[in-house]
């Protein structure tokens, strides 16, 4: 079947990218491990040692980061409903993260360490309908933030792609009842049309 017009322009958009490139370059699995690297050399993210709970981590990007940042005394716990190729040290727990199941199982893998920082770079597939895509995502890093109300241990940090739209004023206003600092991102290798921001929070109050 011919690609649309759409898909063959979105395309030749991805496979000229420079991050598309540069991550091939690289050795990573996606551009968006530009992104965690950017907000970790700004917001210095990472130490060795941390545990780091990754949701909507495929195909791996961020999950690669952060093993690298946090050594072989750290530990990576990375969940997506896509499959991912296995990334040396690093658990991972497939499927829907919306269903009690799996929830249960990232919560199981947890165990009682404590966390010191969640991130997601989760989003829904999209439709181009915002009435219906912006409440999907926000659902989803609404839930995000429960896991981390739950696990995070005082002072942790949580890190999540929010889409601005109907309820992110809600979101930040929570966050900011949740954290002690709360900043908003925009990395360089965010495509500038996307609505994503990411949203850094910092010094859970517990």
């Amino acid at each position: 079947m011919a690609r649309s017009k759409t898909s063959a322009g979105w395309l030749k958009e991805h496979f000229d990218d420079r991050y598309v490139q540069k991550s091939r370059d690289d050795g990573y699995r996606s551009r968006a491990s530009y992104k965690l690297l950017e907000l970790d050399e700004k917001d210095r993210l990472f130490r060795s040692g941390m545990t780091v709970v990754d949701l909507g981590a495929a195909p791996g990007g961020w999950s690669q980061i952060a093993i690298e940042k946090v050594g072989e005394s750290g530990v990576v716990i990375a969940s997506d409903i896509l499959e991912m190729e296995p990334i040396a040290d690093v658990t991972f727990i497939q499927g829907d993260f919306t269903e009690d199941k799996v929830y249960d199982e990232i919560m199981a893998a947890i165990g009682n360490r404590p966390v010191d920082m969640v991130i997601s770079d989760m989003a829904p597939n999209m439709s181009g309908m915002s009435a219906m895509d912006q409440p999907r995502a926000m659902y989803l890093v609404e839930l995000a933030l429960d896991l981390a109300s739950r696990t995070l241990k005082k002072e942790g940090t949580f890190l999540a792609k929010v889409f601005q739209g109907e309820g992110f004023d809600a979101y930040l206003k929570d966050l900011k009842s949740q954290f002690k600092t709360v900043i908003t991102r925009k990395p360089d290798a965010s495509r500038a049309r996307s609505r994503e921001v990411y949203l850094l929070a910092k010094g859970f109050k517990g």
